[in-house]
């Protein structure tokens, strides 16, 4: 099992999830009652199923490729590169190639 991230030192966030094969893996930094920050890796054809949250969420690419569609449009992002999922709009995750990502959600 992975060891938690340490507060106060210093990580890599790309570095701090890893790949598998046919597979997403997710890592949490931090979860509370405000919100999470989660990261991820999705193995080259892999993604998430549309669906929606009640709070908006930010996507930030740390490596790779991925099509996120955000109410029916598809936004191709590759790292460095980020967007905002709006609250209560469908959306879906699809790696066009493998990718990471880090997901902020703050609630309210």
């Amino acid at each position: 099992m992975e060891q938690s991230i340490e507060k106060g030192k210093q990580f890599v966030a790309a570095e701090s999830v890893g790949y598998s094969i046919q597979s997403v893996i997710s890592r949490q930094v931090i979860k509370n009652e405000k919100g999470t920050i989660t990261l991820f890796a999705f193995d080259e054809g892999e993604g998430l199923s549309e669906h929606s949250a009640p709070f908006d969420a930010m996507v930030l690419i740390l490596d790779g490729k991925a099509e996120i569609t955000i109410g029916g449009k598809p936004n191709t992002l590759q790292a460095g590169e980020v967007i905002i999922m709006p609250a209560n709009i469908p959306h879906a995750l699809k790696a066009v190639e493998r990718f990471k990502m880090m997901l902020v959600m703050i609630r309210g």
